[in-house]
């Protein structure tokens, strides 16, 4: 199995097993496999501290996972937190994550981007692979 094909596969499996686990299906979902790989989770979800915005999660291939609220526009997204531990944490981690962004807590997360990880892609598939059984199949 050729390394992009292993990583969109891996990508796909990963961001679908996080949504399960937030209650969202990949409908809400939006992933882009090209480098540098990115997904976007919509939440249903708004927190009393910003009402009328909508929470967002996202995925970057260099800085991991953070949440976002929308802008009123929905051009801009207003970032909250980053989680920063890892680029590929386990999905269990990424839902405490949330759960602490929706309670107003930062245990788990930083309010400041983490240094950019450069890591390859062949890494990166290696650290996907798990997923690959939950990605569907098209």
């Amino acid at each position: 199995m050729d390394t992009d094909h292993a990583f969109g596969r891996g990508l796909q499996g990963y961001i679908a097993e996080v949504a399960r686990l937030l209650g969202v299906g990949l409908e809400s979902c939006t992933i882009d496999p090209e480098p540098p790989a990115s997904a976007y989770l919509a939440l249903d979800w708004r927190l009393d501290r910003f009402p009328g915005l909508d929470l967002a999660l996202l995925w970057e291939e260099r800085l991991g996972w953070h949440a976002a609220l929308e802008s009123r526009t929905g051009e801009e997204l207003i970032i909250l937190a980053y989680l920063g531990r890892s680029v590929l944490p386990g999905p269990d981690e990424v839902r405490h994550f949330v759960e602490d962004v929706r309670a107003g807590e930062h245990r788990l997360g930083q309010p400041v981007p983490p240094r950019p990880r450069h890591l390859s892609r062949a890494d990166l598939a290696r650290g996907l692979a798990r997923y690959r059984e939950h990605a569907r199949t098209v």
